[in-house]
């Protein structure tokens, strides 16, 4: 039988199948502590980086959560196992709630549980050769979904694992939903035999355990009256459910031939129009408008792509909830406005203070996604206004990955270098920030900020909004050497950033 996409779907259903089939429990090598908090308890018990953590009050642990949980205890020993091979106590008195110190290498000590499903969006699939090589973990771990934020399908889990979350009661989880409807959600996992997401997050709800839910809309698939029942059984188990966020799926060839997509559908899917975007907006300010009636809270967002490319005004930040799906791409271009509102108002404050940027202002270039471009140029006019400076905000096209993914954090450092190469760059580059790593040392391509800026052949300096903008610029004219780029608030990408 010729092998059509149709023949190849059912193939990757039933392998799915198969792997999903509980392993044999691995047995945990140990915490490896990367580093050891100076003054903390454990600095002063003499541990040092290198060891491993392998049991606390005699419980083998596996992971950073079991570590949290069982030294959570005002009396506590750790046995840890020294880089020699000896294993040693150490005891501690402590208040239950004070932490040791350590930090470890991984967040997971028996290995990271691999995702099974077969989703035709999956944006792994579609990775090119060549990238960070911690982005092709194709993750399922509801660990790391409780440690991290990473969002898991809930597919995988055994008995075993219910009996964890109902011992140590793990929330928030974050759960890709996609569609509610039983059917549905089972074809856009590529998983016939998912469970009921529905009855997962009700069970998880008895454990008081909250989630934060996400649907990765696709054109013609789950959106219309499939994504009106997706918000409304979402939104009914809330405060259970806490957020259910609306995002655009990242059109692959795998995902358009294996979904049949045709007509209006396919083109949405490649580059989604003015009229789609609005009709999403529209769609979830009808049902964020009922939530707050009857919640006091929106519990449905929309990705900022909509609100962009709909050219509609980004909801005040109240309405994002305590931004708590701002790394899944919403509230991010609310927070940046609000940053360039306050400090717009400091920066007027100190010019009419009678302060002024020493020297010639500088001559910028600015680089950002697609997305995200016609609003800093907006924002960046408004700088150079009030302080002198000459910025041109360059829109690069993500070639690597294809130019539907338009926002700056996909951005690689070649596809960054080679929208600027070849131009009049000024004085400085400005780079967004959220398209490093964690630590700030990698692009997604594996190039350093010092390889693109010795391409550039001019001084780079990253940004995550327009308050660092001012930062940098200070520094620049004062000549003051540049401060590494700063860490994230959040802490997602820690376990995942290149180390090496």
């Amino acid at each position: 039988m010729p092998r059509t996409p149709v023949n190849l779907f059912v193939e990757e259903l039933r392998e799915g199948v198969r792997r999903t089939q509980p392993a044999e429990e691995a047995v945990p090598a140990g915490g490896l502590i990367d580093a050891v908090r100076p003054g903390s308890a454990a600095a002063s018990a003499g541990i040092q980086p290198g060891g491993r953590v392998l049991a606390a009050n005699g419980r083998t642990l596996r992971d950073v959560v079991d570590y949290q949980f069982y030294t959570a205890e005002a009396r506590v020993t750790l046995r840890i196992q020294e880089e020699d091979g000896t294993e040693r106590d150490h005891h501690f008195a402590k208040w239950p709630d004070d932490d040791l110190g350590l930090e470890f290498a991984e967040a997971t000590w028996d290995g990271v549980r691999i995702c099974s499903n077969t989703c035709p969006f999956c944006f792994l699939k579609g990775l090119p050769r060549g990238m960070r090589r911690t982005l092709y973990v194709k993750d399922d771990d509801y660990r790391l979904s409780f440690l991290h934020g990473n969002f898991v399908t809930l597919t995988n889990l055994t008995e075993a694992d219910w009996r964890r979350l109902t011992e140590q009661r793990l929330s928030p989880l974050h759960v890709s939903v996609h569609a509610t409807e039983p059917a549905l959600r089972r074809r856009l996992l590529g998983y016939r035999d998912a469970p009921d997401v529905i009855e997962q997050l009700r069970r998880l709800a008895s454990l008081r355990i909250q989630s934060h839910t996400q649907v990765v809309l696709c054109p013609g698939v789950n959106d219309g009256a499939h994504l009106d029942q997706t918000i409304q059984e979402l939104g009914a188990l809330y405060p259970a459910v806490q957020s259910i966020a609306i995002v655009p799926v990242g059109a692959t060839m795998q995902f358009e031939q294996r979904m049949g997509l045709s007509g209006r559908a396919l083109e949405e899917t490649r580059a989604c129009s003015r009229p789609y975007a609005r009709q999403i907006v529209r769609q979830v300010t009808r049902w964020q408008r009922r939530f707050w009636s009857e919640h006091g809270a929106s519990v449905v967002q929309a990705a900022d792509e909509y609100y962009l490319i709909a050219g509609a005004r980004i909801p005040a930040a109240a309405r994002f909830d305590g931004f708590s799906q701002y790394e899944n791409g919403i509230g991010m271009t609310r927070v940046l406005l609000d940053d360039w509102h306050d400090t717009r108002r400091r920066l007027r404050r100190a010019l009419a203070a009678g302060e002024r940027l020493t020297g010639t202002p500088p001559r910028l270039t600015v680089a950002a996604g697609v997305l995200i471009a016609p609003t800093l140029v907006r924002l960046f006019a408004e700088l150079d206004a009030l302080v002198g400076t000459h910025t041109e905000v360059v829109s690069a096209t993500n070639y690597r990955f294809g130019a539907r993914i338009n926002v700056s954090g996909l951005l690689p450092g070649e596809d960054l270098t080679g929208a600027l190469q070849g131009r009049d760059l000024g004085d400085l580059v400005v780079l967004p920030r959220a398209a490093l790593d964690y630590f700030g040392r990698k692009f997604l391509d594996d190039r350093t900020p010092a390889e693109v800026e010795a391409a550039l052949g001019r001084p780079v300096r990253f940004a995550s909004g327009m308050s660092e903008v001012v930062e940098q610029l200070l520094q620049f004219t004062t000549g003051t050497a540049a401060a590494p780029p700063s860490l994230p608030t959040a802490t997602n990408g820690k376990f995942w950033a290149a180390r090496g």
